[in-house]
């Protein structure tokens, strides 16, 4: 008998791995832009400027899992709410290390559902680009009956 491979014991989880690379990251940002904008006051003159690059940098890295399942709209929305809910959880512990967060932004429930809308958004227009393209490709005509068939009555 001969091996064609290696066996792999545990299933890959594309999404999962994904959502938690993506979730990682989007922390990291988090944390960092926080550190940067409440305790380095020498940028303080370059407020707009430190804005601007944290929120590209947040807005790229949460392109990732739209781009990485572009064409699979159940994973993209599934990676991306794990990733997102990872987002929410460690804005909720910033919230208790930097005072008034949920205030001055958002509450953490907003920042879920504002994640939620913007990736379900994504899902479901990748979904019906997916369901365009499909229909461009192959015809929509309904099968027709045969002469036999179509003539044939029941009384």
């Amino acid at each position: 008998m001969k091996h064609q491979g290696p066996i792999e014991s545990h299933p890959s989880h594309p999404a999962l791995k994904t959502g938690i690379y993506t979730g990682g990251l989007l922390i990291a940002v988090m944390f960092v832009a926080l550190v940067v904008t409440n305790r380095v006051h020498p940028l303080e003159r370059y407020a707009l400027e430190r804005n601007i690059f944290f929120y590209g940098l947040f807005f790229i890295l949460m392109l990732v899992p739209v781009l990485r399942f572009l064409n699979s709209p159940l994973q993209m929305f599934s990676s991306a709410m794990i990733g997102w809910l990872m987002l929410v959880v460690a804005y909720d512990f910033a919230g208790h290390l930097f005072r008034n967060l949920s205030q001055v932004l958002r509450t953490p429930l907003e920042l879920l559902t504002e994640g939620a809308v913007v990736y379900g958004v994504c899902a479901v227009g990748s979904w019906v680009a997916g369901m365009i393209l499909h229909a461009r490709h192959h015809p929509i005509v309904p099968g027709r009956k045969g002469a036999r068939e179509a003539a044939h009555h029941s009384r």
